[in-house]
């Protein structure tokens, strides 16, 4: 049975669905006032194994990622621009849907703009206000009252006392409380706003997640997910408002992905080392990636470096050096017993380390029986193709993997060209041209191996 580390709880929980065999999920998506980084990108990748997952389990999910296209940030990129903040927020938007599509991150079944929901949060905060959770300040904004809630707290598992004393919260003379956090601020001149019953202005961050929920999944749902840098205060305010205005549990299970380091220090703009989906595309590729960023348990921080992205390549052309020149059929419909491993290890957490584990011993069985029994040997292909398909990976075909990784120093009709030039000089016993033809394929970054079906290379 599936098992999950439920946030709330800090400890596993067999997944029961509110509806049975169906799943119901949300995460927080992105802010779109700048290109997508590799800390979006990890998120990104862990909640689309998370859902290939169920519905390979034959669940189904109905996914839902927003995007916040109204906020501080994308006011003052979109003012320092020029351009109307609409079409900042949709030209990236186009651009973080590119970068996720190359690292084969399926789409959500909806991807909801805060902005469509302007009128669901106003109802929310019109509720809040009747009952005497929200009150407006002095300044026209509306505020969210915590120490009204009394569970508020309870997914960081800290009292309201522990919260204040450890808060890094700006002191605005308007509040009650320095934890109170806005529903809705009053617009200042020139920034876009909506009508409300409290004056033109636009949502608060927080509110706006509580209505698409609302709205896309319901009062009450299975999994609410992001990264763990939203767990406080963003998710434990999602909780606060919208159990208190609909009087009933919000998200049963709360899901969080550890952070990316880069050579172990934390990502960050002011040390030089941000990086951008693009950046790292332009010098890894996608798959590479992806294999990287589900490499690690989802919980756990991991480490972007060279080295990481290269040990994922090195894992990845084994996987497919194992796949080479193996006919594709279909795999056995009865569970083989790495499928079994597969699915254990998956359903512990979705711990993808363990599942990336089994791929391993099933390409040494492969690499065992390619010459012995190659209907067999087919079968273990056709398995790896499928679970390596649930990780949202080893789809490619495999020569075309293995000779398109970073761009060649030639093409491929030249490297073909020197491989049956070596052919030649085999056939001869020429053993020095041959190897001279090897030495210069070397140079070219080229590896070859000689097999029983021919000469095989690729890159690196």
């Amino acid at each position: 049975m599936l098992e999950i580390y439920n946030s709330l709880t800090r400890q596993k929980e067999p997944f029961n669905p509110i509806e049975h065999n169906k799943v119901r999920i949300y995460v927080c998506g992105l802010t779109p006032y700048d290109y997508a980084h590799i800390g979006h990108a990890r998120t990104a990748a862990v909640f689309d194994v998370t859902v290939r997952y169920f519905r390979y389990r034959h669940y189904d999910v109905y996914y839902v990622r927003n995007f916040t296209d109204i906020d501080d940030k994308i006011i003052q990129r979109a003012h320092d621009n020029n351009e109307p903040y609409t079409e900042l927020v949709a030209r990236f938007i186009g651009a973080m849907r590119e970068d996720m599509a190359a690292l084969s991150i399926l789409p959500p079944d909806v991807e909801p703009l805060a902005t469509e929901y302007i009128q669901e949060m106003q109802d929310i905060i019109s509720t809040l206000l009747e009952k005497k959770l929200a009150y407006i300040g002095e300044n026209g904004d509306v505020y969210y009252h915590v120490s009204h809630f009394p569970d508020y707290g309870k997914l960081a598992h800290k009292t309201l006392t522990d919260l204040q004393a450890g808060a890094r919260v700006s002191i605005v003379e308007e509040k009650e409380n320095p934890l109170d956090f806005v529903l809705w601020k009053q617009a200042k001149p020139g920034e876009p706003y909506w009508e409300s019953p409290w004056g033109k202005g636009r949502p608060g961050w927080h509110i706006e997640c509580s209505a698409m929920t609302k709205h896309c999944l319901g009062n009450h749902f299975d999994i609410h997910g992001g990264g763990g840098d939203l767990k406080f205060p963003h998710h434990e305010n999602e909780i606060a408002q919208s159990e208190a205005a609909n009087e009933e549990k919000f998200a049963n299970y709360w899901i969080h992905t550890g952070m990316v380091n880069i050579n172990q220090e934390k990502m960050s703009k002011s040390l030089g080392n941000f990086f951008t989906i693009r950046d790292v595309l332009a010098e890894y590729r996608a798959e590479v990636i992806r294999f990287f960023l589900i490499s690690s348990h989802y919980r756990s921080p991991v480490n972007y470096s060279q080295e990481s992205l290269e040990n994922s390549t090195a894992a990845l052309n084994r996987f497919y050096t194992a796949m080479r020149g193996i006919s594709q059929v279909l795999p056995p419909e009865t569970d083989s017993i790495y499928e079994e491993r597969f699915i254990e290890a998956m359903n512990d957490d979705f711990n993808t380390p363990i599942a990336l584990a089994v791929l391993f011993d099933l390409v040494h069985e492969i690499n065992r029986c390619r010459e012995q029994d190659m209907r067999y040997t087919e079968e273990l292909v056709a398995i790896l193709r499928k679970l390596g398909g649930v990780l949202g990976l080893l789809q490619d075909e495999p020569n075309v993997f293995l000779r398109g990784g970073a761009a060649l120093q030639s093409s491929h009709q030249e490297i073909d060209d020197l491989i049956a030039a070596r052919e030649v000089a085999r056939a001869e016993k020429n053993w020095a041209e041959a190897d001279r033809v090897r030495d210069q394929l070397t140079a070219l970054g080229i590896s070859i191996e000689d097999t029983s079906q021919g000469t095989l290379w690729r890159k690196g």
